[in-house]
């Protein structure tokens, strides 16, 4: 009895857009934390999403898409700006307002549970016994890395209980996401025009929520914190969603959330290389045993309907 084809998840036209999106969002934690100082969070997110935006608009023109939605095209637009775009970024910046960036980051990859849970209500999709099997060697490592970063953290109880009170927030926003991507209506648009219209659509509602909450725009002139906007913008969302989005069409909302279990990883490595981070045997446990985790699942075949 012969052997089926390779899972599509470890095809390299699945595993290069993974790396590179994994790759862009274990920076883009570093560069957040460096957005915490002047701005109020709401504005930063609001800037970052005016400019990506702004750039997937005209990237969608030059690849010459039609901007035409119906109604429920924009219901669809209006409902991943909100969710993605507003919810999940205001809720991650804010949590990094009482914890550090690197447990924000652990605890972010706790995102492969409801997205595997919604995906079996949602869509019908079910985790193969692989799949399983991956997802908890992952869930290991990530402990492991939680209890390295809450020792290593200075924040008191209070402020690491609302910190990942907020974290958890912006994962169930984010999957929600994730999982309406994934459905026959995303299918029924141009995924360029309605990330466009979605990040603006979110930019928007960022802004009132920001003026709302403290007041009119805030501008800091320092050039790195408009270099972390572009960076932000161009790379961590422009570039990065489209992406993640098509890779998760394919393989669905379980697998593609392994992109934030190894992102945590990402983030301490290049933690190491800039800010001097030193590894200890905890987290190396458990970077090794979410690296495994992420290898046995991209190889279970995909979701059964």
């Amino acid at each position: 009895m012969t052997a089926g084809p390779p899972p599509q998840s470890t095809r390299a036209a699945i595993l290069i857009p993974f790396a590179i999106v994994t790759l862009i969002w274990g920076s883009t934690w570093l560069v957040i934390r460096d957005q915490l100082a002047v701005v109020p969070p709401s504005w930063s997110v609001t800037y970052r999403f005016l400019v990506a935006g702004t750039a997937m608009t005209l990237y969608a023109k030059v690849r010459g898409e039609g901007f035409a939605l119906d109604a429920r095209g924009w219901l669809f637009a209006a409902a991943i700006g909100l969710c993605q775009f507003c919810l999940n970024f205001n809720f991650v910046y804010r949590a990094e307002h009482h914890i550090t960036s690197g447990l924000v980051a652990v605890a972010f990859a706790l995102l492969l549970v409801p997205n595997a849970l919604l995906a079996r209500l949602v869509l019908g999709q079910r985790m193969g016994r692989q799949l399983i099997a991956g997802s908890a060697v992952a869930v290991a490592g990530i402990a492991l890395l939680f209890v390295h970063e809450a020792r290593a953290g200075a924040a008191g109880r209070a402020d690491t209980l609302i910190g990942l009170a907020l974290t958890a927030c912006a994962i169930l926003a984010a999957s929600t996401a994730n999982v309406l991507q994934a459905t026959p209506t995303a299918r029924r648009y141009p995924m360029l025009v309605a990330l466009a219209y979605a990040m603006l659509i979110g930019a928007a509602i960022d802004g009132l929520l920001a003026w709302w909450l403290t007041g009119p725009p805030v501008v800091e002139m320092r050039p790195t914190y408009w270099a972390g906007i572009l960076y932000l913008g161009l790379f961590g969302s422009t570039l990065s969603f489209p992406l993640y989005y098509t890779v998760l069409r394919v393989i669905g909302p379980a697998k593609a959330a392994y992109s934030s279990v190894i992102v945590p990883v990402i983030a301490m490595l290049l933690s190491t290389v800039f800010e001097g981070y030193r590894w200890s045997a905890l987290a190396a446990g458990g970077a090794a045993l979410t690296a495994a985790g992420l290898v046995i699942a991209l190889r279970a075949r995909r979701p059964n309907r």
